[in-house]
């Protein structure tokens, strides 16, 4: 626990001196790196040393899994920002960043619920005050329609806690267990409590039809923090914590069989995988459609989150961190090309490719990558996710996901066609290939992109076969 704390404590204090340093030009953002570098080594060594343990809630495996995510997205967000971030408040940017990894940290650290909905509160804050940071009409309004629905979802979290507190007599994550395994046959009054907290989750994930703030926030924040939300925030604030609750419910229910509300999971699941899908088809701007595409690959999260057999959650699990390294490369590349022509509109260049040819090669990879085409990442655990669905009989649900990758693959290369290939139009004639501080986080993640899909026999063997052994 003391080593848990140290995830969340120490980002906290390089916020307060990021604070007094919000003069100063670069050392705001060298701070914030080192923070999360050092953050991102240890989460590193903490995940190794505790292979072969527990994989469950708290200070296990899985937080540390997920503190690596956390630090990783972060490090680069961060690293992007010192070239990217075109603000004099540099100290209070850098400050809010190292807020809201600290608050992330604490969801996966916490091992009760109502202390994760402290942090998943910190989160919201930390998201609102960076979506309308450069304080412009658009972001304004996005983070604004992001505060509503994110107070409603925080409302029904506190209600479904506090039913649960009165129900249980307990909220951390042994104790409900214990609670869950003595009432069989008598888990109407958990279902609806943990559906009311997955609906709730649903929200702050951004899944369909809750997803009205997704694209706005996503579309109108600055290129860094678009890269955050859609790499790790909504897969923290929503979609890990939504995991848990359907841990609890395929419990509660001994799997998904006779699991109602999971399987009402399910649908709303392959609800966003279609209309996230359907709905990038018709986007114009390059940012407004990953918008769309994070919903569409969070319905397939959710989708095997939902499912709950072992196969499934390692599906589930493994698409986090693919889906944290693609999107997130997406958006940077989104942010190279806005900061080198001055707009995502697809519509309005053609040939980027001749230009910025190394933005263009990543944002192939992070394209084909989100559409699940191998050798890269994204195709395996696309593969574990529609391979459990057809393994517990929701075969129209597998096909379904299957065709929505295929959708997936055709708006992106309308992307490509529209903005990469083809000749260079006049309007970006003196466009420029961004410098290596831009480029930089683009090549790492390409190659944690490609990597990952090469050896995913060693990432199987290594970390996902053990896991789904602890889940049988």
């Amino acid at each position: 626990m003391l080593l848990n704390g140290i995830f969340v404590i120490i980002p906290v204090i390089g916020a307060v001196i990021c604070a007094f340093l919000n003069k100063q030009k670069q050392a705001p953002g060298l701070l914030a790196n080192i923070i999360l570098l050092f953050g991102f080594l240890i989460s590193l060594h903490i995940f190794f040393m505790s292979l072969g343990q527990e994989w469950f809630f708290g200070e296990d495996v899985l937080s540390a899994f997920m503190l690596i995510m956390i630090y990783m997205v972060a490090l680069a967000v961060a690293f992007f920002a010192v070239f990217a971030a075109s603000t004099k408040r540099r100290g209070s940017y850098f400050a809010i960043l190292l807020v809201i990894t600290a608050g992330m940290a604490g969801v996966v650290c916490s091992q009760d619920l109502f202390t994760l909905y402290v942090f998943l509160e910190v989160v919201a804050v930390a998201s609102f005050v960076l979506i309308a940071f450069y304080n412009r009409e658009k972001s304004t309004e996005g983070a604004i329609r992001y505060f509503y629905l994110s107070s409603i979802a925080s409302a029904f979290i506190l209600f479904a806690i506090s039913l649960l507190l009165l129900y249980t007599g307990d909220t951390t994550y042994e104790g409900l267990v214990k609670t869950i395994l003595q009432t069989q046959g008598n888990s109407a009054p958990l279902n609806i409590i943990l559906g009311t907290l997955a609906v709730a989750l649903m929200i702050k994930t951004g899944l369909f039809p809750f997803h009205s703030w997704t694209p706005d926030a996503y579309e109108s924040a600055s290129s860094p923090i678009s890269a955050l939300l859609a790499g790790i925030v909504t897969k923290v604030a929503g979609t890990y914590a939504l995991v848990l609750v359907c841990m609890l419910l395929s419990i509660v229910n001994f799997g998904i069989e006779h699991n109602t509300v999971g399987k009402a999971i399910m649908w709303f699941g392959l609800g966003s995988i279609v209309f996230g899908a359907l709905a990038a088809q018709e986007q114009k701007d390059f940012k407004r459609m990953l918008a769309y595409s994070s919903i569409s690959q969070m319905g397939y999260i959710t989708i095997a989150a939902a499912l709950a057999t072992p196969l499934a959650m390692a599906g589930a699990l493994f698409h986090i961190f693919n889906h944290a390294t693609f999107k997130t490369l997406l958006f940077f590349c989104a942010g190279n090309v806005k900061k080198a022509t001055g707009t995502t509109a697809i519509n309005e260049m053609r040939g980027l490719q001749e230009k910025m040819p190394y933005t263009s090669a990543t944002a192939t990879i992070g394209m084909l990558a989100t559409a699940g085409l191998p050798p890269f990442s994204g195709f395996w655990s696309k593969l574990f996710i529609i391979a459990a669905l057809w393994q517990a009989g929701f075969i129209g649900m597998s096909v379904t996901a299957l065709f929505a990758s295929v959708l997936t693959l055709a708006y992106f290369l309308k992307l490509q066609r529209g903005m990469f290939f083809g000749s260079a139009s006049k309007n970006i004639a003196n466009v420029k290939e961004q410098g290596m501080g831009f480029l930089i986080p683009c090549f790492a993640l390409a190659f944690i992109i490609i990597a990952v899909g090469i050896y995913f026999p060693f990432i199987y063997n290594n970390f996902l076969s053990p896991f789904i052994k602890v889940l049988q």
